[in-house]
This record gives structure tokens, sequence and C-alpha cells, in this order.
């Protein structure tokens, strides 16, 4: 059984009318289960809605870097039992946030989002939760927080992780996992797929990021989570071993990070 380990299947640009083609594909490609992130702000009631309708469903319930300046309401969602991360949350200084207006400065607009990690990363301490981690162009300041004293014993993922080796031994230090996504896939990706072909089996995950980044074959298309068998079948050549040893690896690294999916 595979674990697609973060795929926003709220997000705007997935038709709700699609889902049950989305998960019925899912099903004939061996996926057994499947964490919902959030991102934007009115995300986590919708991801908690979809976890009650479907059975093989978790959530990730957090604020994306890009609205940084919104209120974090959904901490009362927490302890839902379906809710087994804080996320997806982080740092991205390749775009401006949304929320912010176009006169604000680059440097206000970082610090917007860092105020908002951190928020975050204190609500996922308090309720003990692990974290789904977005960097973007921001490596040292999401490597600052992470590793901050006060964030000792706060377990995590780097989400669709595309950064290297540095950034990668700092985490690994920190007790992180690391996600491969459909970009270990592509042609230009030797160097991410060098970095997963290092890191310690024990602390590798494997998601879609659906609606984004497709695997090859279907770049230009939307991503789903039928997808993530194409990406594992990826990572097995690079880590020399049979899908099927891969698969076991997979799901139970993720059960180690994620104990509510026990």
């Amino acid at each position: 059984m595979l674990i697609d380990t973060h795929c926003h299947l709220v997000d705007r640009y997935v038709p709700e009318n699609e889902i049950p083609g989305i998960l019925q594909r899912a099903r004939d490609s061996g996926v057994g289960a499947m964490i919902i992130a959030s991102a934007d702000p009115d995300d986590p009631e919708k991801v908690i809605a979809m976890c009650n309708r479907h059975d093989n469903m978790y959530a990730a319930i957090g604020i994306h870097p890009h609205c940084a300046g919104a209120a974090c309401s959904y901490e009362k969602l927490l302890n839902h039992p379906r809710v087994v991360a804080v996320g997806e949350i982080g740092l991205d200084y390749h775009y401006p946030s949304p929320q912010s207006g176009a006169e604000t400065s680059p440097a206000a607009r970082n610090k917007q989002q860092i105020e908002l990690f951190r928020a975050q990363m204190d609500i996922a301490k308090k309720h003990g939760l692990p974290v789904a981690i977005h960097t973007r162009e921001a490596e040292s300041d999401t490597a600052e927080i992470l590793c901050a004293p006060e964030y000792d014993g706060v377990a995590g993922v780097m989400h669709c992780y595309t950064s290297g080796l540095d950034l990668a031994k700092k985490m690994l230090d920190r007790g992180f996992y690391f996600s491969a996504s459909g970009i270990i896939t592509f042609k230009n990706s030797d160097e991410i797929r060098d970095v997963f072909r290092q890191l310690p089996t024990d602390r590798i995950l494997v998601e879609t990021d659906a609606p984004y980044c497709a695997p090859v074959p279907y770049r230009g298309k939307n991503c789903e989570p039928a997808m993530v068998r194409d990406t594992a079948k990826v990572l097995a050549d690079v880590r020399g071993i049979p899908l099927a040893e891969l698969e076991n690896i997979l799901m139970e690294n993720t059960r180690r990070l994620f104990p509510k999916m026990t």
C-alpha cells in the first residue's frame, strides 16, 4: 500500500465533482491512504469535512506562508482524531504574500511570514503534532526557526523537498523526514535525486502535492494521488530497491512520523 503524505484535494483547481473519480483512480493505483493538507485560511474546515466523509483520509491543518498576516483560527480543530500534523507551514520568499499590499517591502513581507511560521510552530508544540514544512528561497531562515531550542521535540517533514544536502543534514540532525514529490521524476532533477539517494532509508516519504507537481509522464496535467506510484517507482530506482520493498519502508516511516495514523 502507498500513502500520499501530502495532497491538496480542497484546492480551487480540484473541482468537487471530480473527487469520486480521483479517489477511485487512487484505489486502483494501490494508494490506501492520503493526508489532505490545508493552505488557505478557509481550508481547515473543508479538509476536516472531507476527512469525515472518507475513512482513508487524514488531515494536516495549517496556513501556507503566502497567507502571511492571516489569523491562526484553526486550533480548535487539532483535537480531531484524523488531524495528524500542522501544515503546510513555513517560508516562501519567491512570491509576495497576497495578503500583503503591493507597497509592503520584501523585508516586511518576510517578517510577516516568519511571525506566522513561529506562531504555527508554537501551536504544533502545544498540541504535540508534527509539522509539514514548505520552504522556498528561505532555507537559512527556515533552518534557524526549526532548529531553535524552543522547538526541541517538534517532529516534522520537509514537504516536497527540493533543497540541497546542507539543509538536509541540519534537518536530519533535528530528526526530520523528507518527502519526494513528482519533481524527482523531472529530467533536470539530477541533484534532487542525488539528495534522495543519500538520505537515510528511515527518513524518506513520498507525496504528490496534488494538484501540483505532476510526475512524468503526466507533466502539464493536474496531479492527483494515484500518481504517487509514478514518483515511488523513480524513488525506488534511485534507492536501488524493488518498489514493493520501498512501499513497506514508506508505510513504516509514515506511521512513525504520524502516529495518529496507526
